[in-house]
């Protein structure tokens, strides 16, 4: 596989930034392996270790396999990437649990979980008077915040996963647990985010501290989404929290030119309410970007824009969405013809046809990229609370909340009489024109139980080159079944972990 693993276990430059305020990050080298005997004694260390905490955000999963494993298994992209084993069965359902991909995953947001476990664990123990009780509470705040994103990403892809809560232990009937049920990882989930509410400010000192550090907004919209995705959604809640969030003195508001979230110079706006943030040119730097687009370096990129994707933005006349995600090229950064062939949209290199990549992010800067993945934004929010309203039937209220989206991007109202079935189809597809790239397309599609049928009926092809023409098309196939819906548990974990289950199918 052709993919850079650099895994950046140093600071988090962004937070530097925050050293205009009293709630500063420290400087020191974070931890990577973590003790209860001297790693929590003062004020510095348990700074230090929150700055570790964040961390976990600069690693694959976050960096661009979320992507691939929504956006791509929901069919708005295809593999590319050279065929990757791994990837081919997420994107054509033949999972397997053997899959090295859903380990390293899997492994890292228990890493992220276990460094929030310990510093969470400690932190009352630190008597340093330097650490005062404001700022003690809004580590309790951030912590528990991550620790919930953590598991929120492990219970959606797997459903029921182990809940661990001390990371500190060498005892296997510690460290050795079973599969709790889903409903019981949604509830300390919940139990966590509420904690943060508790703890946490509305805003810090600068938009820019605002946006990358964890705030009562982004608890409020993880709620949100928390009570939408659950088996035992409650759409009351997730009114209850979006409305919390877009009525916050945060003041969110959404950026009145949708390129310009994108553009790679705004990304400390108004609509972010909690992005992962990245610095060009060094080790915090973003390498994700480089397997999505840049082809002058001569191989084929993830995440292939499908063509029911670009046919969703045509169908809309969505010019200004579709013109911020996804970019066709038939030419490399050097002027030369793309130098692979795809099977999708150009199985003969031909150089005067086109291959579209995703360009939510546009600067790879050879690996070393600062562009920024927003985590939670205003938009998704306010289409959220748009679904809410319409399970509730409140289809008039949805459709306003739609055409605020819309607006933006200059495209017509819908109508506010819409029945609710044709309100959540014209819901979806806003949310897919809007958060396109963003990992959130399977989330809605499984949420709304309108992923078997969806993916059932793409008409998606491929093409092989004979003699330099294009075969007729093969018809994709898409074994989707209600198994597929979650992820094989990594046989890895099984194996390390007699306790556990396999999910269904597998």
């Amino acid at each position: 596989m052709k993919k850079k693993l650099i895994y950046t276990y140093c600071f988090l430059v962004f937070i530097s930034i925050a050293t205009v305020s009293c709630n500063k990050f420290l400087t020191d080298t974070p931890q990577s392996t973590l003790t209860t005997g001297n790693a929590y004694n003062t004020a510095a260390d348990i700074e230090n270790n929150l700055v570790g905490c964040y961390n976990i955000l600069y690693t694959d999963y976050y960096q661009w396999q979320n992507v691939l494993m929504s956006d791509m298994i929901a069919g708005d992209s295809y593999l590319g990437g050279g065929g990757d084993a791994g990837f081919v069965n997420l994107r054509t359902f033949n999972e397997d649990p053997s899959n090295g991909n859903m380990e390293m995953t899997w492994s890292q947001l228990y890493q992220g979980i276990a460094r929030c476990n310990l510093l969470l664990n400690n932190i009352t123990a630190v008597t340093d008077p330097s650490l005062t009780s404001t700022r003690r509470a809004q580590i309790i705040g951030e912590a528990s915040f991550l620790r919930a994103l953590h598991y929120f990403n492990l219970v959606k892809t797997w459903g029921g996963v182990p809940i661990e809560l001390l990371s500190n232990s060498v005892d296997p009937t510690v460290t050795r647990k079973p599969r709790s049920t889903e409903l019981e990882v949604y509830t300390q989930i919940v139990t966590d985010l509420q904690t943060a509410v508790t703890n946490l400010p509305d805003t810090y000192s600068t938009t820019a501290i605002t946006t990358t550090r964890a705030t009562k907004g982004a608890a409020n919209a993880l709620l949100a989404k928390v009570w939408a995705q659950r088996s035992d959604r409650d759409y009351n809640k997730v009114l209850t929290y979006c409305n919390a969030v877009i009525n916050s003195p945060a003041g969110y508001s959404l950026v009145p030119n949708y390129a310009n979230l994108f553009d790679g110079s705004n990304y400390f706006n108004s609509e972010a309410i909690f992005l992962n943030n990245f610095i060009a040119g060094g080790p915090d730097a973003n390498w994700g970007v480089e397997l999505f687009l840049a082809p002058e370096d001569g191989w084929q990129k993830y995440c292939v824009p499908s063509h029911d994707l670009v046919n969703a933005y045509t169908a809309a006349g969505d010019n200004i969405r579709e013109n911020a995600t996804i970019v066709f090229w038939n030419v490399d950064g050097n002027g030369n013809p793309i130098a692979w062939p795809d099977q999708n949209w150009n199985p003969c290199q031909d150089p005067t046809v086109s291959i579209p990549f995703n360009y939510k992010q546009k600067h790879p800067n050879g690996w070393s990229s600062g562009d920024d993945y927003y985590i939670l934004r205003l938009a998704d929010i306010i289409l959220l609370r748009a679904e809410a309203e319409n399970a509730l039937g409140q289809t008039a209220a949805a459709a306003t909340d739609v055409n605020t989206v819309r607006a933006r991007v200059q495209l017509a109202p819908i109508a506010s009489n819409l029945s609710q079935s044709a309100m959540l189809t014209t819901i979806l597809n806003e949310r897919r024109l809007e958060l396109a790239f963003e990992a959130q397309r399977w989330d809605d599609l499984r949420r709304t139980g309108q992923a078997i049928p969806f993916i059932k009926g793409l008409k998606e092809y491929t093409y092989t080159c004979n003699n330099g023409v294009p075969s007729a098309p093969t018809l994709m196939n898409f074994p989707v079944d209600q198994n597929h819906l979650l992820l094989p548990i990594p046989l890895q974990e099984i194996q390390n972990d007699p306790s556990l289950t396999q999910n269904p199918g597998y």
